[in-house]
């Protein structure tokens, strides 16, 4: 049986954190081994649910997995995972939140998992998915970056509302953007935690990053010295350990400048200090942006 909600009313525009908010307020503990489920929880089988085709999150981790399994085992399922009808599929459901719970309960050999049926549309399955694993941390950077592209291209999003709706600021939404200009090849030292988010913005200033962050993968480098290396390969020069040492990471204000330079122009912006000045750097793909961007800035100057 779907359980319908009384109201089909827009909850987006009270953000995600409300959102999320009526979600786990309506997923009551799963009953006990043996006992009828409460109100408005559903023994679904296992093999009825599929995973969510929006869940930002990849990675699970198996170790924890496992003990998750065994905890099931014997306690069996404590929260009811949050399912809805899938539209391509009669009779079968879509996870909006508990993956983590169902890929367990199947480990754990259940043949029935319970769960709270509800009726989102496309945008709140995508924004659930993003909220429960943002918020809460389980999404490693890489991920996290994919899920935001994902709200921009598809729903229109925007940095601003991006960074109201999840809880983080806009600097931050604007420099995990940025992980995805990395190649493949270096993602993946990130999505493996090998190195940070904070490592592989650094080697973006490289010619060759995914080089440079499986150097620092494989030496276990600082950001600073990755920050340090980068700038030696920008300029053809030849880094020294006192350089390295002496490079610093951008602190927040210069992060919030760029994040504000980048939103009026609708491209990167990348501010560099040194001791004797500084740099002002403006990336762009093509003439046309080029043609944009001089448009801008002579209409203001005029």
């Amino acid at each position: 049986m779907v359980e319908e909600p009384k109201h089909k009313q827009s909850r987006l525009g009270r953000g995600l954190s409300a959102l999320i908010g009526e979600v786990e307020a309506s997923t009551p503990a799963a009953p006990a081994a043996g006992s009828a489920p409460p109100a408005g929880v559903n023994e679904i089988p296992i093999d009825h649910i599929r995973r969510n085709p929006a869940q930002p999150r990849r990675t699970f981790d198996d170790a924890s997995l496992q003990e998750l399994a065994d905890s099931i085992r014997t306690k069996g399922v404590l929260q009811a995972i949050l399912v809805r009808p899938d539209p391509k599929d009669p009779g079968k459901y879509q996870i909006i939140a508990g993956e983590r719970r169902w890929r367990a309960a199947k480990l754990a050999g259940l043949g029935a998992i319970p769960a709270v049926v509800r009726n989102l549309d496309e945008l709140e399955l995508l924004e659930v998915g993003i909220i429960e694993n943002v918020q809460r941390a389980d999404l490693n950077p890489i991920e996290e970056a994919e899920a935001y592209e994902a709200l921009m291209k598809r729903f229109g999003r925007t940095q601003d509302s991006l960074a109201t709706s999840v809880g983080k600021s806009r600097v931050h939404i604007t420099n995990t953007l940025r992980l995805l200009q990395l190649p493949e090849a270096a993602r993946a030292f990130v999505r493996s935690g090998k190195v940070s988010a904070g490592h592989a913005r650094a080697a973006l200033g490289a010619p060759d990053p995914a080089a440079l962050v499986e150097l620092a993968a494989a030496q276990g480098l600082s950001v600073r010295e990755v920050e340090a290396l980068a700038k030696g390969a920008r300029d053809g020069g030849i880094e020294t350990k006192s350089a390295r040492a002496s490079a610093e990471e951008k602190d927040v204000d210069t992060e919030a400048l760029e994040a504000d330079l980048s939103r009026q122009l609708g491209l990167e912006v990348d501010i560099r200090h040194g001791r004797n000045g500084g740099e002002l750097r403006i990336k762009y793909r093509d003439l046309e942006q080029l043609d944009d961007v001089c448009r801008r800035l002579t209409r203001r100057k005029g």
